[in-house]
């Protein structure tokens, strides 16, 4: 899966349900995708913010693509939003120890890395992380199935989970030839109380972690069906 800064739930969903996870790191980037934006709650609304990026293209990978400056502003932004929440102490060190991380000479692949990465550690979730630039180079010019089967391979791994989005993208048959199942991710996103309004789902994992303890997280990240 490509990195995403502080993605949505059903992102972690994914995570806890395998034994290895693989940043796809050197793809294209695409430009108004999450890659480097999600979605908060303010004042009752869903609110949108942005890692501002330096010269973002759809013609770079998303590991070349840069942070343009610390976006301290967006910090800024999620205080305001949650200072009032239940767990906002326990919860925001984790965010700005993330924030403390970014710089002008980090790619957005790798803040978004970290931001993954240190929630995984807070959920006690204790799947293996790897990068495709890092780890499987030597797959690059391969294409769609063959990438992800030669991925598969490397690790000597019978089953390959993707998200449901996948599931117009890649054939079963294909990775069930080379000895693999393939099986896609079907997410529930269970509701819970924001404050006083109406319950917006789909919101980053900071949304997530500010009204819900480790234990009620957990069992969220267990909802989801193998299809």
């Amino acid at each position: 899966m490509q990195p995403y800064f502080f993605p949505y739930i059903g992102y972690f969903q994914l995570i806890n349900a395998v034994e290895k996870f693989v940043f796809y790191d050197d793809v294209a980037y695409i430009k108004q995708g999450w890659i480097n934006r999600n979605k908060i709650l303010l004042n009752g609304k869903d609110h949108l913010f942005t890692l501002k990026l330096n010269g973002s293209s759809s013609f770079k990978l998303i590991n070349e693509i840069e942070l343009y400056k610390q976006n301290k502003n967006v910090l800024k932004t999620i205080i305001q939003a949650y200072s009032k929440a239940p767990l906002f102490k326990e919860v925001f060190p984790l965010i700005r120890d993330v924030f403390a991380e970014t710089n002008e000479s980090l790619s957005i692949s790798k803040i978004a890395e970290i931001s993954i990465k240190k929630t995984s550690q807070y959920l006690n979730i204790d799947t293996v992380f790897e990068s495709s630039s890092e780890v499987y180079s030597f797959t690059k010019n391969l294409k769609k199935e063959d990438r992800l089967i030669a991925i598969c391979k490397a690790n000597d791994a019978k089953v390959y989970i993707n998200s449901i989005g996948g599931s117009t993208l890649y054939d079963k048959n294909i990775f069930s030839t080379k000895g693999i199942k393939l099986l896609f991710i079907k997410n529930t996103f269970p509701g819970y109380k924001q404050f006083n309004n109406s319950f917006i789902s789909g919101l980053s994992i900071i949304d997530v972690l500010m009204f819900n303890s480790k234990e009620e997280i957990s069992n969220m990240l267990n909802q989801y069906e193998l299809i």
